[in-house]
């Protein structure tokens, strides 16, 4: 059964939604409606659709309560009855169910069970980019009309349609939002046609391969080098080596619409289709629309059978228990070490029933052991940056388990020792009984948090359950039969099981491994067999103490606080309270999202803390500040002081403020308060985590050269702030010169200066909760106030002028174009920050209309939109995309263009219309869970404005006429030229006259 345990931690269910910094960035997807969230909603402005709908039929191919359900078929696992599930005549299966949340929102997926390695040599990239071509043209969808079809129904392109193709399946998806029974019919219709009936014609196929092209441009070079490669090797002799879903340049130049018709006559058939529906609507008629406009279909001629996919057996003459087999030793000089070696096992369909799954949950508590023990010996100051066990059904083809690590020097041989060492321990002796009960206690935490979040998990998520369950062919189940199988093996799991199953997992036909190195000359393929094939020595000492730590006996932060003030924020019955220290707190309890609790702490003061002298800690302070642990607790007993809890801690560095984030549950807010509050008032200076984050930086930061995308990450934000050198990425050299006692000299006062303000929002006693907040932030000192040289963060923005130019490593045929414009910030005018969220999205709609659709020069060019509700300036209107080095002159011409035509003509009734209504659902649907609210409210206590400004937020970004996004796009797009950035491979120069590569790589290092 598909269940989350197969994967160690739990499953998130809630979806970050950011409107890139703009002041609309929320969350939500997975949430059920707050009380009086409703007072947000309008109605959807895009009319309904033309089309006379017949009647939906009563389905008639649903299967009883009585019966097994087709995809629980020789399991006895208990069936999710708030499933219905149906087989049609014509062999296609589906599955059914009503869930509200999203409210109002429909999550459609329709699988395909064909995939690449359902592929012919001569068609290697079909399936990928026949998905591609559904999207084209098909039986009620003219040519490039999917798109603005699927906008006027309030479905963005990418976030709410989509698709992806995978070794074994390909998998459409749709999440309608508003899906009223017009929509819905509407939305069958048009999916039906684009299945069953694509039209697949020479033009549509020559227009849509250079877009495929695109893709894999932009995805090339030494990233897709190292994963051919380890492809190759890992799977050698099996039909997954060498079919990689988007094909090749060969095949794909030679595809015609007559041989794409064939794969798709071949493979798009009824018996091989699975469609999985999960939304706010009535299974019933969801399973007559299925009926509807699915139950006539027919193949045509004889479809495919799958073709045998190979085992991975061992190469003739390899010897060891499993044998040592297939090696790469691959030199890319950009990119830091790792090394992986896999033990692989055939792969074969399963019985999926409930002591199969008890073992796959032992399997996982075995992997979480080992790797609990990896993680602490190189926290301790391993040999190697981190290493990770994990088991895998690879793609139908092989049952495998991996070990991976990053060695932090040329010596490999120490770093592979280590590893090997630690995992020859855990093969040799049982766990303790500690031990065990530790990680049997995190999975238990997890299963139970998982029933708790059912009733908010969102339909999409639940659809692919369906589909993933089929691809791996066994069942799926509910969290509380997880829980109760979870539970009902407790006797089973004891020391020696454990190490049984551990065996089992190190047990196989052969291993195989791949090195990845800069250096030429550090490895070769004898040496690595020779290292595999040596005895592996246990080392129990990376064993975890048997002692436990509880929040009972830590220290008290201090004299417990008193609260001074309470009363209304103004807004959905969130309370404003402050402590008499003067920490402030936002206080919401609700039952929106049961079992939940979202924590945010606003303190400090942000970037602006920080000089160019000092901004490497910055950097370094992102992975380091929390691991270096707080009171008496180190990274590993804050690890152990969590256990059987739901705890978080997670850490930003925003414009003006620092925050710590957490997702925590009611009977746990307590002690997660007590964390963020000690970490304030009592840190501890652990110099572990500062050395291991500056062996990360140092490993990680040639790789940035390897690719347009990578100099981007690398550079963009330090170039868009006029080289204000707080922004530049520590090169080796700043980072090397960090010390951890510098460290501390630096976040000590940062974590004792500036406001504080601590919002809480949830299923959370209110009471219980004020008395933590009088033992926990209550009882912190008085704040130091923040420095004068702090006060502001004064960024500025390149001037226009000639093209700033970067040069990367990679491959010849990547490049990477930016333009930009400043824009604003500040609560003052926030409507124009969310009506810029319009103009931007059009933009963006046209840029990836010219670009891509038209021209195939780009996969997937987008616009963005920032505005800094902190500051008086530092937003900006930001076009890029990733394109081959001649195109990146067309990209200037091409934005700079549609720029123009925007600030000279306004854009149709209709255009703004299918932008404007996508931005409402998302709105509408991310406006039903807490973390929208929390950042919409985020420092509410100290500016009421953030209240004050909600009342109008639908408005702003729903009511805008075409005259105001033209005038919006004089006022910030033609006011002044954009701020262009190129980056070209080295040694090129910018196409038609540009500035030659070296003045961009100086240009690049001059900070």
């Amino acid at each position: 059964m598909t269940m989350t345990p197969r994967v160690v931690r739990p499953v998130a269910l809630l979806l970050s939604i950011a409107f890139a910094a703009s002041s609309l960035t929320a969350q939500d997807n997975a949430q059920r409606q707050p009380p009086a969230a409703s007072q947000t909603r309008v109605p959807p402005v895009a009319p309904a659709p033309p089309q006379t709908i017949k009647p939906v039929p009563v389905p008639q191919s649903l299967q009883g309560d009585d019966e097994v359900p087709w995809l629980y078929e020789g399991s006895n696992v208990p069936v999710d009855r708030e499933w219905k599930f149906g087989e049609l005549d014509n062999g296609l299966r589906y599955a059914v169910r009503r869930n509200g949340v999203p409210p109002e929102q429909v999550s459609i997926r329709i699988r395909i069970d064909a995939g690449s390695l359902h592929e012919r040599d001569e068609e290697r990239g079909f399936a990928h980019l026949l998905e591609h071509l559904l999207f084209r043209e098909s039986k009620y969808l003219g040519q490039a009309q999917a798109i603005p079809t699927w906008q006027r129904l309030g479905a963005s392109f990418g976030n709410d349609t989509n698709a992806v193709t995978s070794p074994t399946s390909t998998v459409y998806q749709l999440d309608l939002p508003g899906a009223t029974p017009a929509k819905l019919d509407e939305s069958f219709r048009l999916l039906s046609g684009m299945v069953r009936e694509p039209v697949l014609s020479d033009a549509n196929v020559r227009t849509e391969v250079p877009i495929v092209l695109a893709e894999k441009r932009e995805s090339g070079g030494a990233a897709e080098r190292v994963a051919d490669a380890t492809r190759s090797t890992l799977f050698a002799g099996q039909r997954l080596a060498d079919r990689s879903p988007i094909g090749t340049e060969a095949t794909l130049n030679a595809a015609t619409g007559a041989a794409l018709a064939d794969f798709h006559r071949r493979w798009y058939r009824p018996e091989k289709t699975v469609i999985a529906i999960a939304g706010d609507a009535d299974p019933l008629v969801l399973a007559g629309l299925v009926e509807k406009y699915f139950g006539d279909w027919k193949g045509k001629g004889k479809g495919d059978s799958e073709p045998p996919f190979g085992d991975p057996v061992a190469p003739a003459g390899a010897t060891g228990d499993p044998a040592i087999g297939e090696t790469a030793v691959l030199v890319e000089p950009d990119l830091p070490r790792t090394f992986r070696y896999a033990v692989m096992r055939p792969w074969r369909p399963v019985e999926d029933t409930i002591v199969y799954n008890e073992g796959l949950l032992m399997d996982g508590l075995a992997i979480s052991l080992i790797n609990r023990r990896l993680e602490s010996r190189a926290r301790a100051g391993g040999s190697y940056l981190y290493a990770q066990v994990e088991q895998e059904d690879v793609s139908r083809s092989s049952d495998v388990t991996f070990v991976g690590f990053a060695p932090l020097t040329e010596d490999w041989r120490s770093a592979l020792r280590d590893v090997r060492g630690v995992i020859a321990d855990a093969l040799a002796n049982p766990p303790t009984t500690e031990e065990l009960e530790r990680e049997i206690a995190e999975f238990d935490v997890a299963f139970v948090a998982s029933v708790q979040e059912a009733p908010v998990a969102p339909g999409g998520q639940l659809a692919d359950n369906i589909v993933n369950a089929v691809d791996i062919r066994e069942t799926t189940a509910s969290p509380q039969v997880v829980l109760d199988v979870f539970r009902g093996m407790r006797a089973k799991v004891t020391p020696d099981a454990i190490l049984a199953r551990t065996r089992a997992l190190f047990e196989g036909d052969v291993v195989r491994s791949v090195y990845l190195t800069p250096a030429t000359g550090e490895a070769d393929i004898a040496a690595i067999g020779a290292a595999l094939a040596e005895p592996a020595v246990a080392d129990g000492s990376a064993r975890l103490a048997a002692r436990a730590v509880s929040f009972e006996e830590q220290p008290a932060i201090g004299t417990p606080g008193r609260v001074v003030a309470e009363g209304s924020l103004g807004l959905l019955g969130i309370e404003a309270i402050a402590l008499d220290n003067g920490v402030r707190v936002q206080l919401w309890p609700n039952d929106a999202e049961p079992g939940r609790v979202a924590v945010k702490v606003r303190f400090g003061s942000g970037w602006r803390a920080f000089t160019p002298e000092t901004a490497v800690y910055a950097t370094l302070g992102q992975s380091a500040l929390i691991g270096s642990g707080l009171g008496d607790l180190d990274q590993e007993e804050l690890d152990r002081i969590a256990t059987g809890r739901k705890l978080g801690f997670d850490f930003g560095i925003q414009d003006t403020v620092f925050t710590f984030d957490a997702q925590t549950r009611g009977e746990d807010l307590a002690d997660q308060l007590y964390l963020f509050a000690a970490k304030l008032g009592m840190p501890r200076w652990d110099p572990n985590p500062v050395i291991r984050a500056q062996a990360a930086a140092r490993l990680a930061y040639e790789a940035y050269s390897t690719s347009p995308g990578g100099l981007l990450e690398r550079d963009l934000k330090f170039l868009m702030a006029d080289k204000d050198p707080r922004f530049a990425t520590p090169d080796p050299a700043a980072v090397s010169a960090a010390t951890p006692d510098g460290f501390r000299a630096v976040w000590e006062p940062l974590l004792q200066q500036g406001p504080i303000e601590v919002m809480i929002y949830g299923e959370f006693d209110r009471a219980q909760a004020i008395e933590a907040l009088k033992k926990t932030f209550g009882a912190l000192p008085a704040r130091q106030p923040i420095p004068p040289a702090a006060a502001t963060l004064a960024t500025g923005f390149p001037a226009p002028g000639e093209t700033t130019v970067l040069a990367h490593r990679g491959d010849a045929n990547q490049a990477a174009a930016v333009i930009a414009w400043p824009t604003g910030g500040g609560v003052e005018d926030i409507r124009t920050s969310r009506q810029l969220e319009i103009l931007s999205r059009l933009f963006s709609n046209r840029l990836f209309d010219s670009l891509r659709e038209k021209a195939g020069a780009s996969y997937a060019p987008y616009v963005t939109n920032e505005w800094p509700l902190d500051m008086a300036q530092g937003g900006k209107i930001t076009a890029l995309a990733q394109v081959s080095p001649d195109v990146v002159p067309t990209f200037f011409a091409e934005a700079e263009a549609i720029a123009a035509d925007l600030a000279a003509t306004p854009p149709s009734a209709d255009e703004l219309a299918r932008t404007i209504e996508p931005l409402r659902q998302l709105l509408n649907r991310a406006s039903t869970g807490n973390g929208f609210w929390m950042y919409q409210l985020e420092g509410a206590t100290y500016d009421p404005r953030r209240v004050a400004v909600i009342r109008s937020l639908l408005a702003d970004y729903t009511e805008a006429t075409p005259a105001d996004i033209q005038a919006l796009a004089k006022r910030f797009l033609a006011a002044r030229p954009g701020y262009r950035l190129a980056v070209i491979p080295e040694g090129q120069e910018l196409a038609r006259g540009g500035v030659p590569a070296a003045q961009g790589m100086e240009a690049s290092a001059g900070r």
